[in-house]
């Protein structure tokens, strides 16, 4: 019997690092269950263990970039005879495995995308089928992330997801209310749709975009308070989840919409399907048909054939539809796209300027809109403490990415995970600082 075998009787020690986005993390939940399940001892820290697992990310050069350095480190302990066995999973593994088994010999094993399966056959010990749709919850007990499908049918031509997580698979609506519903049994109150294109859930089942259908669902579960819609595709939008969004007193007033450019040149080399013109008709409607809605985009600069003037054009665009979330990326190579051939032209220096630029515009935006707040009450969650400080957030935020509340109180009755009503009495550009109202 080998070393790790003997140590999983006494409880062997596993670390997971989980990187990327919260879909991995939703992959790195479910794995977590497992170990728990089969009596593996979970540990913080890296160095504390005897077994890592390490979830990576290939999206962007970046994030590759962070999970080869992750792996280097691991590595390290291995090779000092700290670590047992070194194992890597996920998006990076599934799309460079022959590669990475050539380059990080220490590595016992490389696996896909929710390959659970393997990676726990590895450790010694098996998949235990009773608990699908049952993790172990890594953020705090309040909010969590609900997958409703996998993989990705759209031609984006700088997008590598498709590769690694193939086409896209929703999850049926049975098991997401199951899941959904045990996650209201631990406490959550907040649930958070995730998924690389959540306006095509039921295409593949019923050749039907039913997103609706399944908010309506799952505003119906008792304990639910939040339910908060992310990656909204924009080609196709299903205009019917509008009417929910705005009804629905449980769902967020907020949508994420990731736009990635608005010039009609660049929407066409990133094959998109949608043009300039119905990109501003739809946000219209959005806007329309729910005012107090928070829109959130994300945006790509540096595209190889993005000009100064498709960029002036990006420019305009952000001053005329001034979201109240964004984010940018600067564009990514990646082998096997389509946008690949075109090269990369565009200097990384004039990436980034474009980038900061657009934050730069988005911040005098976001603050211009926080201080139409000040002197008025809020309805909040609480997320955490930081000493007399407490951290919270409105419906149009999203955990980790968007604006927080900033509470002062010395009431020591203030509970995380609990609402509040605070009155906003001061604010910067991503923070709003209050009081809470008694």
């Amino acid at each position: 019997m080998s070393t790790v075998k003997k140590k999983i009787r006494n409880r062997a020690k596993v670390n997971l690092i989980s990187l990327g986005c919260s879909k991995n993390l939703v992959d790195s939940e479910v794995l977590l269950r497992q170990f728990e399940a089969n009596n593996l001892k979970i540990v913080d820290e890296p160095a504390e263990s005897e077994i890592i697992v390490i979830n990576t990310c290939g999206f962007i050069q970046d994030a590759k970039d962070e999970s080869l350095q992750t792996i280097l480190e691991a590595a390290k302990l291995k090779e000092s005879g700290q670590l047992q066995k070194l194992l890597v999973m996920g998006c990076l593994s599934q799309r460079y495995s022959e590669e990475l088994k050539k380059e990080i010999p220490e590595v016992d094993g490389f696996f896909g995308v929710t390959d659970y399966n393997s990676v726990l056959k590895e450790i010694g010990v098996n998949f235990k089928y009773d608990l699908i749709g049952e993790r172990k919850l890594t953020t705090p007990s309040h909010f969590a992330y609900l997958k409703i499908s996998e993989g990705c049918d759209n031609p984006c031509s700088f997008c590598a997801i498709p590769l690694m997580r193939g086409v896209h698979k929703s999850k049926p609506q049975a098991k997401i209310i199951s899941e959904a519903e045990h996650l209201a049994n631990q406490g959550v109150k907040e649930l958070i749709l995730i998924g690389q294109d959540t306006t095509s859930y039921g295409l593949d089942i019923s050749g039907k975009r039913e997103i609706a259908k399944l908010l309506q669902s799952l505003c119906m579960i008792n304990g639910i308070d939040w339910i908060r819609l992310m990656y909204a595709y924009p080609t196709q939008f299903p205009l019917d989840v509008l009417d929910i969004i705005a009804n629905e007193e449980k769902i967020c007033k907020y949508i994420d919409l990731p736009v990635q450019h608005i010039s009609d040149e660049i929407l066409k080399s990133m094959r998109r399907g949608i043009s300039k013109r119905k990109t501003y008709e739809l946000l219209e409607t959005i806007k329309n048909k729910i005012p107090n809605l928070a829109l959130r985009t994300t945006l790509i600069t540096g595209y190889p054939t993005e000009s100064e003037k498709c960029f002036n054009e990006l420019v305009e665009f952000i001053n005329q539809i001034r979201f109240d979330r964004l984010g940018v990326f600067t564009y990514s190579r990646e082998e096997d796209t389509t946008a690949f051939e075109l090269g990369d032209p565009i200097p990384d220096s004039t990436k980034r300027e474009r980038r900061d630029l657009i934050m730069e515009l988005q911040r005098d935006i976001s603050l211009s809109k926080n201080r139409l707040l000040e002197n008025s009450i809020v309805n909040v969650i609480v997320d955490e403490k930081i000493n007399s400080d407490i951290i919270a957030r409105t419906e149009k935020d999203a955990p980790e990415i968007d604006n927080e509340v900033i509470i002062t109180s010395s009431d020591n009755n203030i509970d995380i995970g609990e609402f509040y009503s605070v009155e906003v009495t001061d604010s910067t550009e991503y923070e709003l600082y209050g009081e809470i109202v008694k």
